[in-house]
């Protein structure tokens, strides 16, 4: 029975090693080695990093890191420029929420 159950475990855990499709943006760019690379082999690539690799690759990808390296292979994002700003370049400012009295 443990077996059993210690293999079931093994097998959850490399199905969730991979990157998914949704993890990667349509705003972002990915490069291997100066090349593009598609979301399909990307996530055929990431099944074969660790847990602490793909943990790295995800936040390089949210973070907008320009270059980093991962079993030896350079990767490169590169984010699409917002289109939400003004004439004057400058993103939408927050909405200020004024204080007072607050009905519900």
């Amino acid at each position: 029975m443990k077996t059993i159950l210690s293999e079931s475990k093994m097998i959850i855990k490399e199905n969730n090693m991979a990157l998914k499709k949704q993890s990667i943006r349509k705003n972002m760019h990915v490069f291997a080695d100066g090349e593009p690379i598609s979301k399909e082999d990307l996530i055929k690539v990431s099944e074969s990093w660790s847990e602490s690799q793909e943990s790295m690759f995800r936040k390089c990808l949210k973070q907008g890191v320009y270059k980093f390296k991962i079993k030896g292979v350079s990767y490169q994002v590169n984010l699409d420029e917002r289109n939400d700003v003004d004439s004057k370049g400058d993103k939408p400012a927050p909405i200020v929420q004024i204080p007072g009295e607050r009905t519900f």
